[in-house]
């Protein structure tokens, strides 16, 4: 459509779409395991993001969260640690956003518990503060959250948009959600979802056109955090969770959490010998599934990474 001057004038059906379009913004929380064993979540996270048009700030200076062991030595170490890392995106004035249910569990934890003590603790709060001083880090305000990705495409972008975005269909595609133990139960509060009946997953399934698999594992623990000291417990663990989501029909498993995926799929051969049976089922991060349904090409998203080929997958929505 042409203006009477002769110049281009962009189609009110854009306009509105880009009128539609969420602006979110977050400061970015990898966490240490997508920036090294599991390089396709980070990967697919921003390609995915970079689609839907939501703006990561990557905080490049955040410590390790601890994954829940600092607290093994000291309480304070872990409160200060991760105030700091929130103390970070308050500084940009944003939500903490991390695609890691551990991180999410640990640092939305600690928010929570400091948010707490502004009121009944204010010197043990202090006590942090001035600890973060010492380093000349910004003191903790309680002034802003600690958000999973899984939250920040369910509620702040909305399934009604990404159902909207959606170009690849995945009809067919039966997944089985895998939750784990941090996003759902690490926090006191948990307001975006029941931690013991969780359904945010299963919805973002729907609203890409997959199946959502429902098994007794997809809220219990994978394992991982007994990998070290128990290794043969952790792998059966981990079998027990793969053999019952193929058992009720799941063509993969999708998870928020790289330690999960790490136990589910990285170590999946090793669980099959434990267990004594093949399993083969892939494991994918939540950013991928979703980015696959948006049309974009598996390379992209470090689909050719993982130990458990996702081949299968492909053909099925291929």
């Amino acid at each position: 459509m042409m203006e009477n001057n002769g110049r281009s004038q962009i189609p009110l059906s854009l306009v509105e779409k880009v009128i539609s379009m969420p602006s979110l913004r977050y400061a970015y929380f990898p966490g240490c395991v997508a920036q090294g064993a599991c390089r396709e979540l980070y990967q697919s996270t921003q390609v995915l993001t970079e689609t839907l048009g939501i703006e990561l700030i990557e905080l490049k200076k955040a410590s390790c969260c601890g994954s829940g062991t600092f607290k093994e030595d000291s309480r304070l170490l872990e409160d200060t640690v991760n105030a700091r890392n929130i103390a970070l995106a308050e500084e940009l004035n944003l939500p903490l956003l991390t695609h890691c249910s551990t991180c999410q569990g640990v640092i939305g934890h600690v928010d929570e518990r400091l948010k707490e003590f502004q009121e009944t603790d204010p010197a043990y709060l202090e006590k942090v503060n001035g600890l973060l001083g010492q380093q000349g880090c910004s003191p903790y305000q309680g002034t802003t959250e600690v958000k999973h990705l899984l939250w920040a495409l369910v509620v702040d972008y909305g399934l009604a948009e990404i159902e909207r975005r959606v170009s690849r269909t995945l009809s067919g595609l039966k997944c089985a959600a895998f939750y784990g133990c941090y996003l759902l139960r690490a926090q006191t509060h948990l307001p975006y979802d029941d931690p013991h009946q969780p359904e945010s997953m299963e919805n973002l399934f729907r609203a890409v056109g997959a199946t959502p698999v429902y098994y007794r594992g997809r809220t219990q623990c994978c394992g991982w955090p007994l990998s070290s000291y128990a290794t043969e417990s952790s792998f059966q663990m981990a079998g027990k969770q793969i053999q019952e989501a193929i058992d009720n029909g799941a063509d993969c498993l999708v998870t928020p959490c790289p330690l999960c995926h790490l136990n589910l799929d990285s170590r999946q051969p090793e669980v099959e010998k434990v267990i004594g049976r093949p399993l083969g089922l892939p494991v994918l991060h939540l950013p991928q599934l979703v980015a696959l349904a948006l049309g974009i090409d598996p390379k992209q998203l470090g689909l050719d990474h993982h130990v458990v080929s996702t081949k299968s997958v492909l053909d099925k929505i291929s």
